[in-house]
């Protein structure tokens, strides 16, 4: 089709440019021509379609309206349906003027007043008691995708658009690739090639290779997140080119591809320094992940300051590799280990906590958001409760970094951990922070090379951090790749990442409630994306096989944390957890799947 075909509506290519008015009337004529039940116009104004457009199962029937170009000085009046979400310009979520809106949840046109873990859940909102969690709530299952029909629609259409006139959101969707999305719709004109790009799950997607696998003949739904992530493009690539052009082991050496081995780590390092905002790139240790870095800091600080009858705080909420190493250490050296409790809705109780602390309290370790339930804890009060009693600090941020961002420096923690994997890295590496002058007070726990600055029969000094914690060779590819991970997360925005995530998890919240016998575990008022849930009458791994049948990867089992699913009175439990490539349309497949489970 030519940009001068008789059978294109109107002049939809004015001045190189696609004309939006002439696009909205080919769009209708497209849906017009669609099953009964679907809407015959859809609204594609695109400060309401940044998010969600080629994410969900349908649209709602709003007329469509002008796409006028978005560029400085010329941005859309937000209305109760449109918000403009951008790189670099926070959104005013508490001013109903720039409430985002999705047609798909079960109170459009109403902000959800939580964001990436700031304010109320959209599952506890609805759970005014305990009786409320078990009735459904709104939301129904879409009855048809228009996605494919969309594209294959579009792909008549020439998107041959002149250089500089869209947002260049490169090579896999970020600034630099030259690669126009074929929604034009999605990253409006913006005049002298300037302007800010639209979240673009679509173009997200387009970036991890492994979303295009099908399993039993059916398209992956990776939704087994907070297990592990996968992995974009960029960091494949990262790691590729490390073998192929720079491996060597690092430091000591003189020749040209230790430097270039050495540059690619210690740049990975600060790369998580910057991620972090920690202080110095001497606060960052490599480890295998999160669970080494505990028990780094058991077998080392823990081993070397704690004492008979001191005290250890955790939480019901916690990973076994939370639980475990201090259990351990409690056994080895007589110490107490001491538990907060959560309530009904998964929330650590502050004024339990508090009653906990006292003159023994050495340590305080807790995670930031739960594994199981998704809960996201009052991280920073924590600290300073901790702190004013005298404490150390750990925090396990395994489950958070890839959803919210992170600030060392702010939270004021002694130690924080997280793996790769969990952030679109590789795995087998992650990072122990700790503030520099407490590493360097403590004694390393592995010794060997790398790790000391001189050696004799009678005596090792060791060197200061964080080399004194980093014995032998290290996992220097997989470093490598976890700062092309970060720098991924980096172009996206993690702000951005964790509003689109909570729009996702409140689409799913609503869909998962209404379906009955499912009840959900875990309902807090602060929580990330984790929807774990038990199905009346199925057992659990019943429910995760059945799901795989349909193409469908979720979690089944103890998720690696029991005490807190025995607080609920549970064993076990299905978790599909959220990360920024899923969409509606597949929360609608697996909202689909378990409905015909359950109506078998």
């Amino acid at each position: 089709m030519s940009t001068t075909d008789s059978n294109i509506p109107g002049n939809l290519y004015a001045g190189g440019a696609p004309d939006a008015s002439a696009l909205g009337k080919l769009a209708n004529e497209f849906f017009a021509a669609l099953p009964g039940g679907f809407p015959a116009s859809a609204g594609m104004n695109p400060a309401s379609t940044g998010i969600n457009l080629g994410a969900v199962g349908s649209l709602p029937g709003n007329a469509i309206r002008d796409v006028q170009p978005v560029g400085p000085g010329n941005q859309p009046a937000a209305g109760k349906n449109d918000v403009l979400v951008q790189h670099g310009d926070p959104v005013d979520l508490s001013h109903p003027q720039t409430a985002l809106h999705d047609p798909h949840l079960a109170t459009p046109g109403r902000i959800p007043e939580s964001v990436a873990g700031s304010g109320i859940s959209p599952s506890a909102a609805r759970y005014k008691s305990g009786a409320d969690r078990d009735k459904p709530i709104g939301g129904q299952p879409m009855p048809y995708s228009f996605e494919s029909e969309l594209q294959e629609l579009l792909r008549a259409i020439p998107t041959s658009i002149p250089q500089g006139q869209l947002p260049h959101m490169g090579g896999a969707g970020f600034p630099g690739s030259g690669h126009a999305s074929s929604f034009y719709f999605l990253n409006p004109v913006f005049s002298g090639g300037t302007g800010i790009p639209f979240f673009d799950v679509n173009r997200v997607r387009q970036d991890f290779p492994i979303l295009k696998e099908r399993v039993n003949g059916l398209p992956l739904v990776w939704l087994d997140n907070a297990a592990t992530t996968q992995k974009p493009k960029s960091v494949i690539d990262r790691l590729s080119y490390f073998y192929e052009h720079e491996n060597s082991n690092i430091h000591r050496a003189a020749h040209e591809l230790a430097a270039r081995a050495t540059d690619a780590y210690e740049g990975a390092r600060k790369k998580v320094q910057q991620f972090l905002n920690a202080s110095s790139p001497n606060e960052i240790v490599f480890v295998r992940g999160s669970t080494e870095a505990i028990n780094l800091v058991a077998q080392s600080w823990g081993e070397q300051h704690l004492r008979s009858g001191d005290e250890i705080i955790i939480s019901w909420l916690e990973h076994h590799a939370n639980i475990v190493p201090w259990q351990q250490l409690a056994a080895k050296k007589d110490l107490k280990l001491r538990v907060i409790p959560v309530d009904d809705d998964g929330q650590v109780i502050l004024e339990e906590y508090a009653k906990l602390l006292g003159p023994r309290t050495k340590l305080v370790s807790f995670t930031q958001v739960s594994n199981a339930l998704g809960t996201i804890t009052p991280a920073k009060k924590m600290v300073e409760m901790a702190h004013q009693a005298g404490a150390k600090v750990l925090v396990d941020g395994a489950q958070a970094v890839s959803h919210m961002r992170a600030d060392v420096q702010a939270l004021n923690s002694d130690w924080y951990v997280f793996s790769g994997h969990k952030v679109f890295g590789p795995t087998g590496i992650g990072v122990l922070h700790g503030k520099e002058e407490l590493l360097n007070a403590t004694q390393p726990w592995q010794g060997g090379g790398n790790m000391i600055s001189d050696v004799t029969f009678e005596h090792t000094k060791y060197q200061n951090a964080p080399s004194r914690f980093e014995a032998g060779t290290g996992n220097i590819a997989d470093a490598v790749g976890l700062g092309a991970a970060i720098d991924y997360v980096n172009r996206i925005g993690i702000d951005l990442i964790g509003q689109y995530e909570h729009y996702l998890l409140e689409y799913a919240t609503n869909l998962l409630k209404d379906i009955p016998g499912l009840r959900l575990i875990g309902t807090a008022k602060e929580k990330a994306g984790v929807l774990s849930f038990v199905l009346a009458g199925f057992r659990t791994e019943d429910v995760g096989a059945a799901l795989s049948r349909e193409g469908i990867a979720v979690r089944s089992g103890h998720h690696c944390a029991q005490p807190i699913l025995r607080r609920f009175g549970v064993e076990s439990s299905v978790r599909p957890s959220l990360a920024l490539y899923n969409t509606c349309a597949e929360i609608d497949r697996l909202v689909d799947a378990v409905r015909r489970l359950k109506n078998r």
